[in-house]
C-alpha cells in the first residue's frame, strides 16, 4: 500500500516538475499570442488616436458591417482575398518542392559538398525581407545586375523594369519566398529521413532495388506522414501568408496584385488617417475564418489519416 502511494506521490512530483519546465514558454505565448487579443475591442468603438478608448463611442458592429455595405471596401477586400488566396494556393501547391529537395539532398555522398549545399539554402531563412529586397533591387532593379549586363551586350536598349511590373507577380513571389525558405523547411522532412530504418533499406539493396527505387518506395512513404502534417498547417494558415514580403516589395505598379490580407489591413491602419477600428474588425475575421480552417484541416486529417495534428 505504501509502495502505491510513493508511486503516485512521485508521479505528481514529477508531473509538477515537467508543467515547471514549459511553465516559462506558457507565459510567453499568453503575453505575445493571447493579450495582444485585447485590441480587438478597437473593432467595436469609433476609435480616433490619441484619444483613449474610453472616451470613444461604442459602436457594435458597424465597423464589421462596412465591410460589406461600402461597395468600394467590398471590391478592395475581394481583391485582397483574390491575391491572398492566389499567393497561398501557388505556396500549397508546391509544398512538395521541399520535401523532394530534403530528399535528394540526402542522396548526396560526398559530406562537404552536402554541408555546403545545406548550409548555402539554409542560410536565407535568417536574411530579413528587407536585405532580401536589397538583393533583388541590386540584382533585378533597373540600374542592378542583370540589366546593366543586359543593356552592354546590346541585348536591350533600356531597362526592364522586373520589380515594378505586376506581371506574373504572384509566382515572382513565390520564387522569392522558396529562395529564402526551401532548405529551412527541407530540415523536417531531413529529420524524418534519418528516422527511416536502415534495415528496409539494406534489405532492398539486396534485392537489388536501384536507388530511385529506394527513393519511390521507402523514403518518400516514410516522410509523407510529415509532410500531411505541414501542409494541414499551411492550410489552417491559408489567410495568413504574412506581410513583410509584400510590404518590401509592393510599389504604385503592382499594389493591385502584390496587396495581401495581411498587407491590406495594415495599410488601413497606417496610411491616411488611419482606420483602426476597421482594420482590426478586419483582422478578427481573418483570425475566425483561419479557426475554422484549422479545424477544418484537423478534421479532415482525422477522416483521411485516422489521426489529427492538434
Amino acid at each position: 500500500m505504501q509502495k502505491a502511494e510513493k508511486k503516485v506521490n512521485y508521479k505528481k512530483r514529477r508531473s509538477m516538475t515537467e508543467f515547471l519546465y514549459i511553465l516559462p514558454f506558457l507565459i510567453l505565448v499568453a503575453v505575445f499570442s493571447y493579450f495582444p487579443l485585447y485590441g480587438w475591442i478597437y473593432a467595436f468603438h469609433d476609435y480616433r488616436p490619441p484619444y483613449p478608448i474610453s472616451a470613444d463611442t461604442f459602436v457594435g458592429l458597424k465597423w464589421f458591417q462596412h465591410i460589406f455595405s461600402n461597395p468600394v471596401r467590398t471590391r478592395d477586400v475581394l481583391r485582397v482575398l483574390r491575391n491572398t488566396f492566389a499567393m497561398s494556393g501557388i505556396s500549397l501547391f508546391f509544398s512538395w518542392f521541399p520535401m523532394v529537395f530534403a530528399v535528394f539532398l540526402n542522396e548526396i555522398k560526398c559530406k562537404p559538398y552536402k554541408k555546403f549545399v545545406q548550409t548555402v539554402t539554409t542560410l536565407p531563412n535568417f536574411i530579413s525581407w528587407v536585405l532580401v529586397f536589397s538583393i533583388a533591387f541590386n540584382v533585378f532593379g533597373s540600374a542592378g545586375a542583370i540589366n546593366s549586363v543586359l543593356m552592354d551586350l546590346g541585348l536591350i536598349t533600356k531597362p526592364i523594369s522586373f520589380l515594378k511590373s505586376s506581371e506574373h507577380i504572384w509566382f515572382k513571389m513565390w520564387l522569392w519566398l522558396t529562395w529564402k525558405n526551401a532548405g529551412w523547411a527541407a530540415i523536417m522532412y531531413l529529420a524524418a529521413i534519418t528516422g527511416i530504418d536502415e534495415q528496409m533499406i539494406e534489405a532492398a539493396k539486396v534485392d537489388g532495388a536501384t536507388r530511385m527505387q529506394i527513393i519511390w518506395h521507402i523514403t518518400i512513404p516514410s516522410i509523407l506522414p510529415t509532410y500531411f502534417v505541414i501542409v494541414m498547417l499551411n492550410i489552417a494558415s491559408f489567410l495568413s501568408n504574412g506581410m513583410e514580403q509584400y510590404y518590401v516589395f509592393q510599389n504604385a505598379f503592382n499594389q493591385e496584385y502584390i496587396e495581401v490580407l495581411d498587407l491590406y489591413v495594415y495599410n488601413i491602419a497606417t496610411t491616411g488617417t488611419g482606420n483602426y477600428p476597421l482594420s482590426t474588425a478586419i483582422s478578427m475575421l481573418k483570425s475566425v475564418v483561419s479557426v475554422i480552417l484549422l479545424a477544418g484541416a484537423n478534421g479532415f486529417s482525422r477522416l483521411v489519416r485516422g489521426e489529427g495534428f492538434i
